[in-house]
């Protein structure tokens, strides 16, 4: 059960802070919703309050969740299936879709692994950067820090990447002081 101002996760979109807990008229049943505003992009969601658990409406995660989420993405011997880029998207949306952190936390780990062996497709690379949002932020909510120092040590676990650079003759340079988060 969750109170005004309480943070919380809903499945596939992030952390949300509770605004308000309204009585509505839903097909002539009344019912009490959570009013939640996704902090990283605004969006408003209505989650009815006997329905929340059902759906993934979740808190932040626990120091002890926060060390396991960290042990999986620093595990590195995974074996990959020979599937198809689009099975593989679905299977890691289905993950992502749980609100599970640590389904989250195995997408993006499965994702940095895989690109290091082949090109992700751009759904991908989109999803890539969507676990990675994701992750962040419950990330440094939890841990009580910026995301920019989640993020880096994100980038640590997996080498980090330098970034091309282009001069004015159209070479490419590689810019040693400047690390790309994946």
């Amino acid at each position: 059960m969750f109170k005004v101002d309480d943070l919380a996760v809903y499945p596939a979109h992030g952390v949300g802070r509770i605004e308000a807990i309204e009585e509505k008229d839903i097909g002539g049943t009344r019912q009490l919703f959570y009013i939640m505003r996704i902090l990283d992009n605004d969006m408003k969601i209505m989650i009815p309050q006997n329905n929340a658990e059902n759906v993934g409406l979740r808190n932040i995660i626990s120091d002890e969740e926060v060390e396991q989420v960290y042990r999986i993405l620093k595990k590195k011997d995974v074996e990959f299936t020979t599937q198809t880029w689009n099975r593989r998207y679905r299977e890691y949306m289905e993950k992502i879709k749980t609100g599970s952190i640590f389904d989250l936390a195995t997408v993006l780990r499965d994702l940095y692994i895989l690109q290091m062996d082949k090109p992700l497709s751009f759904g991908e690379k989109k999803m890539m950067d969507t676990a990675r949002g994701l992750l962040i932020k419950e990330l440094s909510i939890a841990r009580g820090k910026k995301e920019s120092e989640i993020e880096k040590g994100i980038e640590e676990i997996f080498g980090g990447r330098k970034k091309k650079t282009e001069v004015s003759s159209g070479d490419e340079i590689l810019d040693a002081d400047v690390d790309l988060a994946i």
